[in-house]
């Protein structure tokens, strides 16, 4: 697949920021072109409207899942170990677009909730080889909701990760041992 334009990126780059700093409502067309450094017009030549603009920030959003269950699929550590380790927000590309796809969801965008649901499906589909049975898989993806949402709770920055580097690596050999 063909690698979108530079200026295309960049605006869904200032819209997806503009979605995590300010949330939906600050999420205008103006605003967008404002902070992607282009004219409205500009704006409009790669989304005609904020529902396009919307529609690219999913698309997006699918294709970084995409991207990271092939290195789920890949890990030397394991699909489970993999998913549990990287519920740890590091300010990736996914955790990005994952927050500013919720802050859309969260503004009543169907398509955002959708993909939402659909990349968290595709996640359990991936996972759901590696545990013993259905109470397994719950428990690794709630482990993971866990440390998603304390991480985004906290503000200290990432020598205040909850848990801590050490902490994760006893999580992920217990939520192993429970699953296995």
């Amino acid at each position: 697949m063909p690698r979108p334009p530079l200026a295309r990126e960049k605006v869904l780059d200032a819209f997806e920021a503009i979605l995590i700093e300010d949330g939906e409502r600050a999420a205008t067309l103006d605003a967008t072109a404002k902070a992607a450094g282009v004219s409205k017009g500009g704006l409009l030549y790669h989304f005609g409207s904020k529902d396009e603009l919307e529609a690219g920030l999913v698309q997006r959003l699918d294709r970084l899942t995409t991207l990271d269950l092939e290195r789920m699929t890949s890990a030397e550590e394991g699909p489970v170990a993999y998913y549990v380790r990287t519920s740890v927000m590091e300010d990736d590309a996914l955790d990005r677009v994952l927050i500013a796809a919720t802050r859309l969801a969260q503004g009543g965008s169907i398509p955002a909730a959708d993909m939402l649901r659909e990349t968290r499906q595709r996640w359990a589909e991936t996972i759901r080889p590696h545990v013993r049975d259905n109470a397994s898989l719950d428990l690794v993806m709630l482990v993971s909701d866990g440390l998603y949402f304390n991480n985004s709770l906290d503000v200290h920055g990432p020598e205040r990760l909850v848990p801590r580097s050490d902490e994760l690596a006893e999580l992920i050999t217990l939520v192993l041992k429970a699953t296995s």
